[in-house]
């Protein structure tokens, strides 16, 4: 980001975080073929991680329609699953994997913890698709006080989301679930259950979960976080890769963004189509695909695309600072775009920036 330096942050919990790792590592091969790009690094195989859902889509589709192996030519693409950002991060710390797409808090932690030293952000991948879904009774933020809202995970993206929001609208939080209103931190799948008995008013939670919590259980939306930003753009997932790696091998991180560039242009191009795979590879993942009404309506929430949308990163930095939440970190140099906009730039495309 040029010389200046930018207010970022690093979750109070993230060391905590960062040890209580719920990987769910499930190893696939897919064997490149001989593709013009292939070999630049005599590389034997380039390890990818991704998580199982939606906001991963870039992922599912480039694995799924091969597009990664066509540009990684004979180096083989190893993939892995994690359910947790601090799962996917203490991967890459280890060496484990080289690259993943996870949310922008897991990479800040990990840009903090490392002291810059560890991961870049390379591209964008999705943006937007988180909402505030609430009881059908609750008609503004005036309803509010004395309710139980839940959030992913304290500390979390969505749950510093929440949490300025309610601080900008003069409501009182605290990380032990009181003040004006409860936020209780717990798993999305829990907050299915919790919102259809009524233990919970509402959640501030990302797809496919928000559409899920308004067609299965009545809820209505409150706050569609796209609102809160410049030109209603946000990131919520982004491609990172190990520094070492790169260093090593900038030919093969290279390939790697070239497929995952053509895997948004396939979502961008044909989004049924796109909608249709990525359901299938989550069968295959998890054991359950989404139910079609929900797919068209999380396909319709989110944008995938290979900008970073970097001042939505520094904007949820600064908002974690104000609310007492996060400690300040340096993110000067958290970005090296430099392959994806040669990329961009051969195929005619705008550059993307890192601020």
């Amino acid at each position: 980001m040029n010389a200046r330096r930018v207010r970022g942050v690093v979750a109070a919990l993230a060391a905590l975080a960062l040890t209580t790792l719920a990987t769910a590592c499930g190893g696939t091969e897919t064997t490149g073929t001989a593709a013009s790009a292939g070999g630049g690094d005599k590389l034997a195989e380039v390890r990818l991680g991704y998580f199982p859902n939606i906001t991963h889509s870039t992922a599912l589709v480039g694995i799924d329609k091969g597009l990664f192996a066509k540009h990684l030519g004979a180096t083989k693409l190893k993939t892995s699953t994690f359910n947790a950002g601090p799962a996917a991060i203490e991967a890459v710390f280890s060496g484990a994997i080289d690259a993943t797409y996870i949310g922008p808090n897991p990479a800040i932690n990990a840009w903090a913890k490392s002291k810059g030293k560890a991961i870049k952000i390379i591209a964008g991948s999705a943006s937007g698709g988180v909402y505030l879904v609430v009881k059908p009774e609750i008609n503004g933020v005036e309803d509010l006080k004395g309710k139980k809202i839940a959030t992913p995970q304290l500390g979390n993206t969505q749950d510093v989301a929440l949490r300025y929001w309610l601080q900008e609208k003069g409501l009182k939080t605290d990380t032990k679930g009181g003040g004006d209103v409860s936020i209780l931190p717990q798993e999305n799948s829990q907050t299915l259950q919790t919102f259809a008995t009524g233990d919970i008013d509402g959640a501030w939670v990302p797809e496919p979960f928000a559409s899920r919590l308004v067609q299965e259980s009545k809820g209505k939306i409150l706050v569609d976080e796209r609102d809160l930003w410049p030109d209603k753009q946000f990131v919520i997932t982004h491609l990172i890769v190990r520094q070492e790696f790169a260093a090593q091998h900038p030919e093969t991180v290279k390939q790697l963004l070239e497929g995952h560039v053509e895997a948004n242009a396939a979502i961008n191009a044909d989004p049924a189509g796109a909608a249709a795979t990525v359901n299938s590879a989550l069968e295959k993942l998890s054991g359950k695909p989404l139910k079609q009404e929900v797919l068209d309506s999380v396909f319709k929430n989110i944008t995938f695309t290979n900008d970073p949308i970097a001042s939505s990163l520094v904007g949820s930095a600064d908002h974690a600072v104000k609310i007492g939440l996060l400690q300040p970190v340096d993110l000067n140099g958290i970005y090296d775009l430099n392959a994806l906009n040669e990329i961009l730039k051969a195929k005619g495309e705008t550059a993307v920036a890192d601020r």
